[in-house]
């Protein structure tokens, strides 16, 4: 009896590429190649300079479970507990959003209006993972933040997170509603990505999103404009003049959230589009995509 040849990294990597290339993921190539970072304990360098290494069975039998799960379009980042977001490494529950990267728009307007060594006090409303807080931090060493939450299981994450990255001396979360319990003019930086999808518009997202991503974290009422609401006038009585805002929008959110914020009485609001050419952020800040940011 002919014994089937070991598996190794490379003939791992694209069999388990083809089997999610067949199942029509997105990224099958990236998301296979995590995965079986993960399952096979090595990194992207390992698998291009060791490709011949052996996966053992047991390595092996993990990885197949891993791409069973993501057939049935469960998202990387929940198979394996973490997501890379900016520059930094999080751990990821069902409790909290796992973050992406057009949530990293809001990192480019920061890192343009506060330079590299500036002190300023900053709070992340509705922080989740706590990952705009944290990435922003671990880029400013001068900044010190809150991040609040209303859900106690989300603030159990975004401070393991914290305690991960070695910011837990900059960083404190608090579980309230928005800035419930702050003075006025507390803040120079204020950063939120609020539920913003119009409730009628869930059942019709990716699997990926409705069913792995806390509902809490998504709904943003029947037009996807409740929060703003509540969050423009709360903002503009934390923040200290002179300060900065960003927060997340829907894509053809733009000109509506921008009116919120106006309305409010901030002066100076404009929309800032992501890498994808769509609108993401709204901010009294700088534009990065007219500005060039910084070199650190």
């Amino acid at each position: 009896m002919t014994q089937s040849p070991a598996s190794t990294l490379v003939s791992a990597w694209k069999t388990a590429t083809a089997t999610l290339k067949a199942g029509r993921t997105d990224s099958p190539s990236i998301d296979a190649r995590l995965l079986l970072e993960v399952a096979a304990g090595c990194s992207r360098t390992d698998i291009l300079t060791d490709p011949y290494r052996v996966v053992s069975p047991d390595q092996q039998s993990v990885l197949d479970a891993f791409v069973e799960r993501r057939l049935r379009r469960e998202p990387v980042s929940r198979i394996l507990g973490r997501k890379g977001f900016w520059k930094i490494m999080l751990t990821v529950t069902p409790d909290v959003l796992s973050p992406r990267p057009d949530t990293e728009a809001i990192l480019d307007v920061v890192m343009l209006a506060f330079p590299p060594h500036e002190a300023f006090e900053m709070i992340d409303l509705g922080t989740g993972s706590g990952a705009i807080l944290l990435a922003t931090l671990a880029e400013r060493a001068g900044a010190r933040g809150v991040g609040t939450d209303i859900s106690s299981e989300a603030l159990a994450v975004a401070r393991e997170n914290a305690a991960n990255l070695e910011l837990d001396n900059r960083a404190t979360f608090l579980r309230t509603e928005w800035a419930a319990g702050f003075g006025d003019d507390s803040f120079d930086l204020v950063v939120s990505n609020p539920p913003y999808i119009p409730s009628g518009d869930i059942p019709g997202l990716d699997p990926e999103v409705r069913d792995h991503d806390p509902l809490l974290a998504l709904d943003g009422g029947p037009d996807g404009l409740t929060a703003y609401r509540e969050l423009a006038p709360e903002i503009r009585r934390i923040l200290r003049p002179g300060g900065v805002f960003a927060v997340e929008i829907g894509w053809d959110q733009g000109p509506p959230v921008k009116a919120l914020f106006e309305a409010a009485g901030f002066e100076g609001v404009i929309v800032v589009k992501d890498l994808s050419d769509r609108d993401r952020v709204v901010t009294n800040g700088p534009d990065p995509r007219t500005n060039p940011i910084p070199r650190m």
